[in-house]
């Protein structure tokens, strides 16, 4: 069973233009992703999915030029592009991690795939029940489910967003959710505006550039110094758009 994290990325954000190419202590955000992913004990392999538009080609070259893995599919139709990234790595499990999470743990990924793997499941997740900060998103699912939501999803939004045919429809797919035993998901740690990204260089900062401490490292941090997390608590996440 080949396990397999696609990241999805590409320098059109509409609230922060070329995000993931951003410094962060000394290297791009994608590059802390794809850092922090490689220490994962259960993903085999790892590919950057973008797009191809031309805009995109300065990702696709950072990507060449540091031999990572990478696709490139429909901007608008991510879910083809998943899809498509997924079949190109031969995956049996599919990973989905988004490009502005430079704060993803190894081991929240891991106990994500680990209760996917136990519980036997079609797709888990530990998003749709909030309790880790926002920021260590992960989504696992079997390529059947994802091919099954790539052939019978319509609606624009499902998509866009990859998975929403998936956890919408229980009676097709075995559904599971991981919860943390205490809530922080009132914790920001994702990049979408600049006031992100200053919080997230603050981080990197105490932890002098390296990109191998935990998300329980982090906690202690914001938890000492509250004026870190007051930095980018007023910006509200854009919405899945449904229907």
């Amino acid at each position: 069973m080949k396990i397999v994290a696609v990241v999805q990325a590409r320098m059109g954000s509409t609230r922060l233009p070329n995000k993931v190419l951003k410094d962060l202590g000394g290297a791009s955000v994608l590059d802390r992703v794809l850092h922090r992913l490689r220490r994962s004990r259960l993903i085999a392999d790892i590919v950057v999915a973008t797009t191809v538009e031309p805009r995109d080609n300065a990702l696709v070259e950072h990507c060449e030029q540091n031999a990572i893995s990478v696709f490139r599919g429909s901007e608008e139709d991510v879910l083809d592009r998943y899809y498509r990234a997924a079949r190109q790595t031969h995956a049996d499990v599919v990973i989905r991690i988004t490009s502005d999470c430079p704060l993803i743990d190894p081991e929240v990924t891991d106990a994500t795939i680990q209760a996917f793997l136990d519980q036997q499941v079609d797709y888990c997740n530990n998003v749709r029940v909030r309790t880790y900060p926002r920021g260590l998103d992960t989504e696992v699912m079997t390529l059947k489910a994802l091919e099954r939501a790539w052939r019978e999803a319509e609606k624009q939004y499902q998509r866009e967003h990859v998975t929403p045919y998936i956890y919408e429809n229980p009676s097709k797919f075995k559904l599971h959710a991981i919860e943390n035993d205490v809530d922080y998901s009132h914790h920001r740690w994702t990049l979408d505006t600049q006031e992100d990204l200053v919080l997230l260089q603050a981080i990197y900062t105490c932890f002098g550039g390296r990109d191998d401490f935990s998300w329980r490292e982090v906690l202690e941090v914001v938890e000492k110094d509250p004026s870190l997390a007051d930095i980018n608590r007023h910006i509200t996440q854009k919405a899945v758009r449904e229907g």
